[in-house]
């Protein structure tokens, strides 16, 4: 059953309205903590679609997101505190003079942190995407390493291993779901340009996209570009919603929550990284109870830190076994698919069962 054009803006209308009132009603009810895990979401979505762009629609494989994310906090950390914050943080180590009475509003300063961030990207694409598959992997990570290493002893600069406290809090629930909802319409409209057409070209036969004459360079180092940018603005909303920043925040293991995110979403998917990220957001924080004592009937566990972990990752194998394309796969959201699939078939039959039986008599 397919859907015209008129109902299916009418569908998405509604969609979009719903999903806005939901965000206004979650910033005015929700308790603290449950707001925080509601914008972790939204940043999570950011990181997770610029990861997708790099890993699932131009078919490279990145492990180096955690070392933008980290500079897109600190660029954007450094430009929006004032100097009485600034002078408080350096007191191991004066901070450089020429930072040291900086103090931007919050919107050019993330423009600034991603604009950094991509930058980097582009210093870091150039040579490194010369390699393939693993080594690609393993050369982004070592990026990656280095960034954070850098940052830890750029006393000066960052304020080494003690981080940043303090940050202005302006990570606020209007101002990251309003980017969240910008990272998805701009991705759709990328990956259904040219550029985002040469890019799954690439993706599924490079040489093939070669002799077709797409610049096959070009595109990738482009493409990890806008990705680092991305990144780097997520990385700044993450650090004003944290308002505490330092290296340890930017390991391996952060890259890994984001590619977890975009595998299990589905490599490809837009749709598939926004539910991923909900869903591994929220689980994880849904089974935080086992890390703690649990007590049975008949009997009382001690605890066990790291259960949780363990649990959720055994979900998400059994996952990944039963459905190795990911939740979405490359498919993308629509309300034909939702139609074509059984339980919409079964509403679908209903609906014209019930339309057929009230409808004019002879």
């Amino acid at each position: 059953m397919l859907i015209d054009k008129k109902t299916n803006r009418i569908l998405n209308t509604v969609a979009a309205a719903l999903i806005l009132g939901f965000i206004v009603w979650a910033d005015a009810a929700f308790s603290s903590f449950s707001l925080r895990i509601f914008n972790l979401c939204g940043i999570y979505i950011i990181l997770a679609l610029s990861l997708n762009l790099v890993n699932g629609f131009t078919g490279l494989f990145s492990l180096g997101h955690a070392g933008f994310m980290a500079v897109g906090a600190y660029v954007s950390a450094l430009l929006t505190m004032s100097p009485a914050q600034k002078e408080m943080n350096f007191f191991m180590a004066p901070i450089i003079p020429i930072l040291a009475n900086v103090e931007l509003p919050f919107v050019p300063a993330l423009i600034i942190a991603g604009l950094t961030a991509a930058l980097l990207g582009f210093l870091i694409g150039t040579p490194v995407l010369r390699l393939r598959d693993d080594y690609l992997a393993i050369a982004t990570l070592g990026f990656s390493e280095i960034i954070r290493v850098v940052l830890t002893n750029l006393q000066p600069v960052t304020n080494g291993a003690l981080g940043l406290k303090g940050l202005p809090k302006y990570s606020t629930t209007p101002m990251i779901w309003a980017l969240a909802i910008l990272s998805v319409v701009f991705m759709l409209a990328l990956i259904n340009s040219a550029f985002g057409r040469a890019c799954k070209a690439i993706r599924d036969n490079e040489i093939a996209a070669q002799a077709m004459g797409i610049r096959v360079a070009r595109v990738k180092i482009l493409s990890f570009t806008i990705s680092s940018f991305i990144a780097g603005v997520g990385g700044a909303l993450l650090g004003h919603l944290m308002s505490t920043i330092d290296p340890k925040m930017f390991t391996f293991s952060l890259t890994y929550n984001i590619v977890l995110i975009v595998v299990l979403g589905g490599n490809g998917s837009i749709s598939g990284s926004v539910i991923a990220a909900l869903v591994v957001t929220v689980g994880m924080e849904a089974l935080r109870f086992l890390d703690s004592s649990l007590n049975f009937i008949f009997f009382r566990t001690p605890a066990l830190p790291g259960l949780r972990m363990v649990v959720f990752s055994a979900l998400l194998l059994a996952v990944i076994i039963f459905r190795q394309q990911g939740l979405m796969g490359k498919k993308e959201f629509s309300w034909n698919l939702i139609l074509d699939s059984k339980p919409g078939k079964k509403i679908a039959a209903a609906l014209k069962a019930r339309s057929a039986r009230g409808g004019p008599r002879a």
